[in-house]
């Protein structure tokens, strides 16, 4: 990991990403369809890998091109020809030049199977991408009624849902108060961190799908609220933060919230955290922490291997200067984490 520092705020340029995801038939397709109607998506690029699903009715459509479709309330609609990366680079040309409407955010759609870790990894990757573009946050759709037997049977609705910053609960009329609950519960033990909010037949406020991830170095309560602050649990009454959680992850994916006390060098900080992606990179579904270098606040967060620059804070967001970090992984424990942090440490001078 290498340090990064900035006079101006690197992230202020940036056009949001929001992430949809979720399982075969969670209802992305509904959403989407809804979503590009909504009136407040007429500054907004949407791009669907499963376009053959999406009905656009004829006159909703002003202009259409290659792959880019303008609907009647200004929204983009963009299919996925070659791979996402070549896509998001045509957009981001195509508005820079003048072809397309402007837009201000973009929202992907990956298809039932995807594994969402992979299109994360591509915005911090790759160089023009990352330049232009910053992930917002993820969204996972999740079905009511097979939503359990999918955590409880597939590897690739557990992951979806472990690196969600955001939960929508879909067809949520079909189902019980009891079995909703259920659902919830099971939700919250693969990611206590990310809360659930329900759609009935894709209607949602688009803001529920933004705002989820740092717009600013410039710290403030939204810094907290990204990191996890407040994030109550079921039945806890505490924010999530720093929170002891129950040991109920039966998928194998679980989540730590680990605090350190004593400041980090940057160098056994980032040491520590290369040793732990060499080693279980593939186990470490997501990172996400504000952690105290040498007095100063520094925000990292990471898909697996793969870390976004440190983002370097022009402030403490409250008074509590611990480093708290947010591990989701699979198999991973709180003495092993901070036996890793220990050891480096103490091999690193001046750590």
């Amino acid at each position: 990991m290498n340090q990064v520092s900035s006079q101006v705020d690197p992230l202020a340029t940036k056009l949001p990403v929001s992430i949809i995801t979720g399982f075969l038939g969670s209802g992305k397709t509904t959403l989407i369809r809804r979503l590009l109607t909504h009136p407040d998506m007429n500054r907004v690029a949407v791009v669907i890998n499963e376009i053959g699903e999406i009905g656009i009715d004829n006159d909703l459509v002003r202009m259409s091109s290659e792959n880019v479709t303008l609907l009647a309330n200004g929204c983009l609609c963009c299919t996925v020809r070659t791979d996402l990366q070549e896509t998001l680079r045509e957009l981001f040309g195509q508005r820079r030049a003048g072809q397309i409407a402007d837009f201000d955010r973009i929202v992907v759609e990956t298809t039932g199977l995807a594994d969402p870790a992979p299109v994360v990894q591509t915005l911090v990757s790759d160089t023009m991408l990352s330049a232009h573009y910053r992930l917002d946050g993820v969204v996972t759709l999740v079905d009511a009624v097979n939503g359990i037997a999918n955590i409880e049977t597939t590897p690739e609705a557990q992951k979806q849902i472990a690196l969600a910053d955001r939960i929508i609960i879909t067809k949520s009329d079909l189902v019980s108060e009891v079995e909703l609950a259920t659902l919830r519960e099971r939700v919250a033990a693969v990611n206590p961190r990310a809360d659930a909010v329900a759609a009935v037949m894709g209607e949602i406020d688009p803001a529920l799908l933004t705002g989820l991830g740092l717009a600013s170095a410039r710290a403030g309560a939204r810094t907290l609220s990204f990191l996890g602050e407040g994030v109550a649990q079921p039945g806890s009454g505490e924010g999530y933060l720093g929170a002891r959680l129950p040991a109920r992850h039966d998928s194998g994916i679980r989540t730590l919230s680990l605090r350190f006390d004593k400041p980090f060098s940057w160098e056994a900080f980032s040491a520590a955290m290369d040793m732990l992606t060499t080693l279980r990179g593939p186990d470490l579904l997501r990172v996400k922490g504000i952690v105290n270098v040498a007095g100063k606040p520094v925000v990292v967060q990471g898909v697996q291997h793969i870390f976004h620059p440190p983002l370097h804070l022009d402030r403490w967001p409250s008074e509590d200067r611990d480093t708290r970090m947010v591990f989701i992984s699979r198999k991973l424990d709180e003495a092993m984490i901070r036996g890793l942090f220990a050891a480096v440490g103490a091999l690193v001078p001046g750590a």
